[in-house]
């Protein structure tokens, strides 16, 4: 009998993850090709085949988001040392992401995360987001 290696969750998610982004051709997206990218758009995302959140990109690198069944938050993208760094109203500690076009819609890896599933959009709208939150006047 074949006994074959146990691989660990981590190792797996890992494993997945480094596959995902080691397939993207052109590497990781530029401020300008991102920018270019989502302008007008929103977006709405999954994390391993789950929903997770929508984000509605604006001009002027500003931005709503909103976790799915959540409030909207606005906030800001800048670019730094080649990652989009997100800043907004709740939370100012920047959340930075690499960003790659793939067969499967915009992908993004979060900065520090090795082990994290890479959040990929799978649906796209040029309408705004419907947001929770009444006063936001999105």
């Amino acid at each position: 009998m074949t006994h074959l290696p146990r691989i660990s969750g981590t190792a797996l998610a890992l494993l997945l993850g480094t596959a995902l982004i080691a397939a993207e051709p052109g590497g990781p997206l530029t401020a300008e090709e991102f920018e270019a990218a989502t302008v007008g758009r929103t977006l709405f995302y999954n994390s391993g085949g789950e929903p997770y959140g929508v984000e509605q990109y604006q001009p002027g690198r500003q931005v709503v988001w909103a976790f799915l069944g959540d409030d909207c938050r606005k906030g800001e993208w800048y670019e730094d040392q080649g990652f989009i760094c997100f800043v907004y109203e709740d939370n100012s500690e920047p959340q930075c992401w690499t960003f790659w076009q793939s067969d499967e819609g915009l992908l993004a890896k979060f900065r520090g995360d090795p082990f994290g599933l890479p959040l990929i959009a799978v649906e796209e709208s040029p309408e705004p987001m419907a947001c929770l939150n009444p006063n936001l006047g999105v």
